[in-house]
């Protein structure tokens, strides 16, 4: 028995996939949304008024 027909006899009569990722014709990338300097502005704001709260601490 050659290799083809050893994997071919558990495959089913149609054993293509359908592709999960069609190529090509797919709908237009939304558009960007910038969140990403909103999220620094934050992080920064939280780091300082951390720091305004320990630094009297000490």
């Amino acid at each position: 028995m050659t290799d083809p027909e050893f994997y071919r006899r558990d495959r089913p009569k149609n054993a293509s996939l359908p592709e999960d990722r069609p190529r090509g014709g797919g709908p237009e990338d939304p558009s960007p949304r910038h969140r990403t300097p909103w999220v620094w502005i934050i992080v920064l704001v939280i780091i300082i008024v951390a720091v305004a709260v320990v630094v009297p601490l000490i």
